[in-house]
């Protein structure tokens, strides 16, 4: 931590940082672009297939897993790429081991999407 950055003013540099974060995963991300924009379209419908808090949390939790696995993907990405273009063993199974990350986020929102729903229409 730099001196002087404690107590509040530490907080407004660290919000100021996430913020930074955020605006780069969207300009340079295109998957976080995609995902964020169905997370928010998906958002409304928390409200109507979710029966309670608890279902709530679980469909609004799952999609915010997604876009927080999604940004460690892309830091891990951008880290390797720092380091090198070059294939390396290890360079590509960071990546992959990133993408994997993912992969198991969605497949999580999917199901606890698609449980629900199942649950609000046919159960």
């Amino acid at each position: 931590m730099k001196p002087g950055h404690t107590g509040w003013r530490h907080l407004v540099h660290s919000t100021r940082y996430s913020f930074k974060g955020l605006s780069s995963a969207w300009r340079h991300e295109s998957a976080f672009r995609q995902e964020l924009v169905l997370c928010l379209l998906l958002l409304p419908l928390v409200w109507w297939i979710g029966p309670g808090p608890v279902e709530w949390l679980l469909l609004v939790g799952s999609c915010l897993i997604v876009l927080i696995v999604e940004l460690l993907n892309s830091a891990i990405e951008s880290v390797v790429d720092r380091i090198g273009t070059e294939h390396h063993e290890l360079s590509g199974r960071a990546k992959d081991l990133g993408s994997a990350a993912v992969m198991l986020a969605l497949m999580l929102a999917g199901l606890t999407w698609g449980l629900l729903g199942w649950q609000k229409f046919l159960g």
